[in-house]
């Protein structure tokens, strides 16, 4: 069993920059797929980025190039730095973990607006 817990959510003005936590308790952090992924009002919930157990990491086209995946196993925690924020990446972002024999985790969410 894995809990996740995300943090770092607000109200930012478009241009802005936001850091997302999320922190796992549980054992074997460092083997699971980590991922974060979105939601927006009225739309299906969308992949944005992981990051496998070794640093691979994935982006959606949408974000490439202004958020950042990363995690510190040490710390079983993973963080989204999201930078140039734009009013369309307004969603509540969720935290994942998955591995292929052990199942897949949510966290319960964080809500990331940008807006002037």
């Amino acid at each position: 069993q894995v809990q996740l817990v995300e943090s770092g959510g607000g109200l930012v003005q478009p241009g802005g920059s936001l850091r997302l936590s999320c922190a796992a308790s549980g054992s074997m952090f460092s083997i699971y797929v980590m991922g974060w992924y979105r939601q927006a009002p009225g739309k299906e919930r969308e992949l944005v980025a992981t990051i496998t157990s070794g640093g691979s990491t994935y982006y959606a086209d949408s974000v490439k190039g202004r958020f950042t995946i990363s995690r510190d196993n040490a710390k079983n925690t993973v963080y989204l730095q999201l930078n140039s924020l734009k009013t369309e990446d307004t969603a509540v972002y969720y935290c994942k973990a998955a591995h292929v024999s052990l199942g897949s985790y949510w966290g319960q969410g964080t809500q990331v607006t940008v807006s002037s």
